[in-house]
């Protein structure tokens, strides 16, 4: 009987499954979309339970859709959301709250703190990751000091947090298994990335009882089996790894120096370093890549929180487009912004900026500015996003950069990314195989039930790719980039005005040389 891998994806906006072949070819998929919740301002939640129904139907209509059933699937891989969290109880197996996501902004303040009582050295030496609330640990923090007997419950040992893995793991296997991988731990700011252990300093500072804690994994390995009903045969799940880890490993970024950017809601670039945790001197995150046969591979990354979600805000709230592929043809309704400059900051910037006042602002309009020119301001705000961090990464490893591999929804926009080729003046590679994220997770756990004998294996797979390579004229690119890097001084001076008291971390305009 042919054998398949199934890739599940659980994203900030939608459920996937994906089954995939021993080619790395797609042979099904199926997606749903869920509710995002916004009870405040600046607050985004999901209904953990709606996470785990989406997921769980989609893993199973892609394999009816494929004529399959469990027998046929090899292993499981999971992929997911990064730091958004999910506390529920341990006996009833219910969320005590809503899952806090990743973009959700309600702890900025207390971050605050922590940097005004000088903590934040101490947190991005042992994490490497900066002072932020994009990270798990104020989250959790938050429902444990926020909802009724939660901490009580927590102290007593009654209550287990995770990340979106470790939530659908429980479920798929009924309680049997609390658990994660090094890449979900390492984004929790709870992780320390050189003992790789939870550590107790951090645990104490943020106030989180260590019963709480799912314990720590490689990202390939078998952990369990499947005990739902879902498949009527037991099925290993044997890979895990948060999303963007998971698409550096779809990419085959396995060697140092080999960078990716995933485009979905936010977008993620990330440098394969090696097997040593580097700390950046330019804002950029240290974090794990992967955990394989005992071997340990460290990533920088950089967090653009608003890419994809430019577009959806685009149609969802302005109404411009009725779906998000049409944006593309109103962008190219024009030649040019005409100065129109979007820097879509609705969640605050992320690197290398790291400003979690900042809001979403455009400049630039006039009488004659159109929806197009709306459309491909915003387009490009994507590609100068990415340029900020590339040059951030540039200047960490002291190397240009060869190539930059591109992968995830945004990338079946031919303009962003001739446009991006522009920008960064390299080659832009995208792969035919645009779910890298699933297929990454696929490839975790084909290794673990040796499904794929060995990553050279993997990477002998041909996957076909389109090449971008720079067009434009530099002057007209020069002066967008000007444009941009304006923009972003002058909407970071608004919000300092808004916020008189923030302590935020500060812009790099120039690449800095001695440890941040």
């Amino acid at each position: 009987m042919q054998q398949f891998i199934l890739a599940l994806d659980q994203g900030t906006t939608s459920s996937r499954a994906i089954l995939f072949d021993q080619k790395g070819h797609m042979v099904s998929e199926a997606q749903k979309e869920f509710t995002q919740i916004f009870p405040k301002p600046g607050w985004v939640e999901h209904d953990p339970l709606e996470i785990w129904s989406t997921q769980a139907g989609v893993a199973a209509e892609a394999t009816v859709k494929a004529g399959q059933n469990g027998k046929s699937i090899a292993a499981i891989g999971i992929t997911n959301q990064r730091e958004t969290v999910v506390v529920w109880n341990r006996k009833t197996g219910k969320p005590v709250y809503n899952a806090i996501v990743w973009q959700d902004r309600r702890t900025a303040e207390y971050c605050d703190q922590l940097r005004q009582e000088g903590r934040e050295d101490l947190i991005r030496n042992k994490t490497g990751l900066v002072l932020d609330a994009y990270f798990s640990a104020s989250k959790v923090r938050w429902i444990l000091d926020n909802v009724k007997d939660a901490r009580k419950q927590a102290e007593a040992g009654k209550l287990a947090f995770g990340t979106v893995d470790s939530w659908l793991i429980w479920n798929f296997t009924q309680g049997e298994l609390h658990v994660t991988d090094v890449t979900n731990a390492s984004r929790t700011m709870l992780f320390n990335i050189h003992s790789l252990t939870w550590d107790d300093e951090l645990l104490a500072l943020f106030d989180i009882p260590r019963s709480m804690l799912p314990e720590v994994r490689q990202s390939s390995e078998v952990y369990g089996e499947t005990k739902t009903t879902i498949f009527a045969s037991k099925i290993p799940i044997a890979g895990i790894a948060g999303d963007q880890q998971a698409a550096l490993f779809g990419q085959q970024c396995v060697r140092s120096g080999m960078v990716k950017s995933t485009y979905g809601t936010g977008c993620f670039m990330l440098m394969n370093i090696g097997t040593e945790a580097r700390l950046s001197q330019n804002k950029l995150l240290t974090t794990v890549a992967w955990k394989i046969d005992g071997q340990v591979q460290y990533a920088l990354e950089g967090s653009i929180f608003i890419a994809g979600a430019v577009v959806q805000w685009l149609r969802d709230n302005l109404g411009l487009i009725k779906t998000s592929a049409e944006v593309e043809q109103l962008a190219k309704q024009v030649s040019s912004s005409e100065g129109v400059c979007f820097v879509p900051a609705f969640a605050g910037l992320g690197a290398p900026h790291w400003d979690q006042y900042a809001r979403g602002v455009i400049f630039g309009m006039s009488r004659a500015t159109t929806a197009a020119h709306i459309a491909r301001a915003a387009v490009e705000a994507i590609a100068y996003q990415t340029m900020d961090v590339l040059k951030a990464m540039q200047a960490d490893a002291g190397l240009p950069i060869a190539e930059l591999r591109v992968d995830g929804g945004a990338t079946v926009n031919e303009t962003l990314m001739q446009f991006l080729s522009d920008v960064l003046d390299t080659k832009v590679v995208r792969p035919r195989m645009a779910e890298t994220t699933a297929l990454g997770a696929a490839y975790l756990a084909g290794l673990a039930v040796g499904y794929w004998k060995n990553v050279e294996e993997i990477q002998a797979l041909n996957h076909a790719e389109t090449r971008y390579s720079p067009q434009a004229k530099q002057p007209q690119i020069q002066e967008g980039i000007a444009n941009w890097n304006r923009a972003v001084q002058a909407l970071q001076v608004w919000a300092s005005g808004s916020h008189p008291a923030k302590q935020s971390v500060s812009t790099i305009t120039q690449p800095q040389t001695t440890e941040a």
